[in-house]
């Protein structure tokens, strides 16, 4: 479907001011979700604090619309995902048994179809925590590439205290830690610290809340000193070869290193390091001549 066509499917209208973008929901006040974009990293931002920035099937949407505006462009070389509270799940008012069946596989689909796309993307996605990751909010965190989390953050998938086991927030977390913390974390329910996230793999980092803004931006400048190709044949190979045996995933990244050899970006990369200068990424996709 065309992009305007899922806007109207959906309900969901973009209004632009100076270098914001945001989404409105028919039946919210605010803007579900902000972007802005600048020096090649751009910025999501969840915007329904009053409902703790639960995942429903507009805010999904929107986040989706936000991942794949423009994500060809040479111009967007890291996501950041933030927002106040970060994100308590789904909307469970959206999952009753009055909204049917086929509202609730909608609902699922699009969450699948949001968090696969976070890893599919070319560019690296960042989960930037200051709060509460809770079921599909910390599916969220679990599916992005790099997460950094203050020292009051907590995770949890409490679904089965309401009934609703967290299965498909399972996928990605049971993916990110250990097999026996994954479970206890989806049979308790209990909420683990930030600390802890980070000792299982969940999280990348733990910063205090002053510094957050400052270390997740120190990451995603880092990213963006890097070839826009080789990022994503890297991420596109991690991702790639992580689901393979070990035989199957050398034999992946073997070929794949050869492949990033070609790149005009490999060559001036390596040519920079002999010469003993700061490379000059063309940032595009192109053969190095012989």
């Amino acid at each position: 479907m065309a992009r305007g066509g899922l806007c109207r499917a959906v309900g969901v209208f973009r209004l632009c001011r100076t270098s914001w973008t945001r989404f409105y929901s028919q039946t919210e006040p605010e803007p579900l979700t902000l972007r802005q974009q600048s020096g090649g990293i751009r910025r999501i931002t969840l915007n329904n604090p009053r409902k703790r920035n639960a995942l429903s099937l507009s805010m999904l949407e929107s986040l989706r619309e936000n991942l794949l505006t423009d994500v060809d462009s040479d111009d967007l070389r890291v996501i950041i995902i933030s927002g106040p509270v970060f994100s308590s799940g789904h909307d469970l008012k959206e999952l009753t048994s009055t909204q049917g069946r086929d509202h609730h596989t909608q609902v699922f689909h699009t969450c699948a179809e949001v968090m696969t796309l976070i890893q599919d993307i070319p560019v690296p996605v960042i989960a930037m925590v200051n709060g509460v990751a809770t079921a599909a909010g910390c599916q969220l965190v679990a599916s992005c590439d790099v997460a950094v989390a203050t020292q009051k953050s907590t995770f949890a998938t409490p679904g089965v205290n309401v009934g609703l086991f967290c299965s498909t927030p399972a996928v990605a977390i049971g993916r990110a830690v250990p097999r026996k913390v994954a479970m206890e974390m989806l049979l308790t329910g209990t909420p683990i610290s930030a600390h802890d996230a980070l000792l299982h793999g969940l999280i990348s980092k733990v910063v205090p809340e002053e510094q957050l803004e400052e270390e997740t931006m120190a990451i995603a400048r880092r990213v963006c000193q890097a070839s826009r190709p080789v990022v994503a044949l890297g991420k596109a190979t991690f991702q790639r070869q992580m689901a393979q045996g070990r035989d199957a995933a050398y034999a992946t990244a073997s070929k794949v290193m050869v492949d990033n050899l070609a790149l005009r970006d490999g060559q001036e990369g390596i040519r920079a390091f002999i010469e003993k200068r700061k490379p000059v990424w063309s940032h595009k996709v192109d053969k190095a001549h012989d």
